[in-house]
């Protein structure tokens, strides 16, 4: 899919025009962003969008996120933990402590 995110109020007016006229490319509106099904006229519509708006519009290729290959199985495991924790003003810190869940820092400190 392609990213397009605006920068200035005339962009972002182009950008909602764009996506009223050509519903069939766009997947989802952000407010001042949108994403783009993968296609010729899609790439052709952020481009001349960027032509019209130059620095104030922005253009990224995304892929989508798949967590089963992307990331370990304890930083799964922690986050679902985590979230099922009994406490929810527990700090993860506190949380991850005397367990096998990776702390922050390592987490940090590791890229995916």
């Amino acid at each position: 899919m392609l990213l397009v995110v605006t920068y200035s109020q005339a962009a972002r007016t182009t950008l909602r025009n764009i996506c009223r006229t050509h519903d069939e490319v766009v997947v989802r509106r952000l407010g001042r962003a949108a994403l783009f099904d993968e296609t010729e006229l899609a790439a052709f519509l952020a481009l001349r969008l960027r032509e019209k708006h130059d620095e104030a519009v922005q253009i990224e290729r995304t892929e989508p996120f798949n967590e089963f290959a992307a990331v370990p199985d304890a930083v799964r495991e922690a986050a679902a933990a985590y979230e099922d924790r009994e406490s929810p003003a527990t700090p993860y810190s506190k949380f991850a402590s005397g367990t096998d869940h990776p702390s922050a820092a390592e987490m940090k400190r590791r890229e995916l």
